[in-house]
C-alpha cells in the first residue's frame, strides 16, 4: 500500500505540474494576444492619422497650385508713371488719368504766377506726358474755393481758375508738350472738394 500511495502521489504531482504549466502558458498567450491586439489598434489609428495628414497635404498642395495659377493668370497691376512726383495726386477712371496739384503748392493766394518749387513737379509731369502719353488729349482745368473775389482783381473765381489753368498750360507747352493736343478750362468754385484748401487746385486730365 505504501508503494502504491507513493506512485499515486507522484502522478498527482506530475499532473498538477502539467496543469499549472498549461495554465501559465495559456496566461502568457492571452497576454501576448492582448498586446498584439493593442498594437494592431495603435497601428490602425496611426494609419488613419497618416491618411488624414496625407489628405490634408494633398488639399494644401491643390490650393497652392490654384493660387499659383491665379497669380500667373491675373493681370499685373498697372504702374503709375506719375508716382514719386512731389505735390500731386493721381486717379484713374477707365482710360482717363487725372493729375491734381493743390493751388497752394502752385500759387500764392490770389495769384497766378507759378512758384519755383512747383515748377520742378511740372517738369516731371511734362516728361511723363511726352514719354508715356504721347498723342493723348490733355485738358488743364483750374478750380477755386467758393470765397468771393475781393483783392486779386479778377472778375470771378471762374476767371481766376482759368488763369491758373492757363499758367500751367503755358508751362507745359514750354516744356515740350504739344499745344495742339491741349486745352484749358475752368470750373471755378463749381466742383469743390472736402475743404477749401483741397478745392483750390489745378487738374491735368489725360484722356483718349
Amino acid at each position: 500500500m505504501h508503494g502504491r500511495t507513493l506512485i499515486a502521489l507522484a502522478l498527482f504531482l506530475v499532473v498538477g505540474g502539467l496543469t499549472a504549466c498549461n495554465d501559465g502558458t495559456k496566461s502568457k498567450l492571452a497576454m501576448l494576444n492582448d498586446e498584439n491586439s493593442e498594437l494592431r489598434d495603435q497601428l490602425t489609428e496611426r494609419d488613419r492619422a497618416l491618411d488624414a495628414t496625407t489628405s490634408d497635404l494633398r488639399e494644401a498642395n491643390r490650393l497652392l497650385r490654384e493660387q499659383q495659377e491665379m497669380a500667373v493668370s491675373a493681370p499685373a497691376e498697372p504702374t503709375n508713371p506719375f508716382s514719386g512726383i512731389d505735390g500731386i495726386s493721381t486717379s484713374v477712371d477707365g482710360n482717363e488719368v487725372t493729375i491734381s496739384m493743390q493751388g497752394d503748392i502752385l500759387f500764392n493766394s490770389g495769384r497766378t504766377a507759378l512758384k519755383n518749387p512747383a515748377k520742378k513737379s511740372l517738369d516731371q509731369i511734362a516728361d511723363v506726358l511726352n514719354e508715356d502719353y504721347s498723342g493723348k488729349m490733355i485738358i488743364v482745368t483750374g478750380h477755386t474755393d467758393s470765397d468771393p473775389i475781393r483783392k486779386s482783381g479778377y472778375k470771378s473765381n471762374h476767371h481766376l481758375g482759368f488763369e491758373r489753368g492757363w499758367a500751367v498750360y503755358e508751362y507745359l507747352v514750354n516744356r515740350g508738350v504739344n499745344a495742339s493736343r491741349m486745352a484749358v478750362s475752368s470750373y471755378g468754385p463749381n466742383s469743390p472738394l472736402d475743404s477749401k484748401k483741397e478745392s483750390r487746385r489745378v487738374e491735368i486730365v489725360v484722356a483718349d
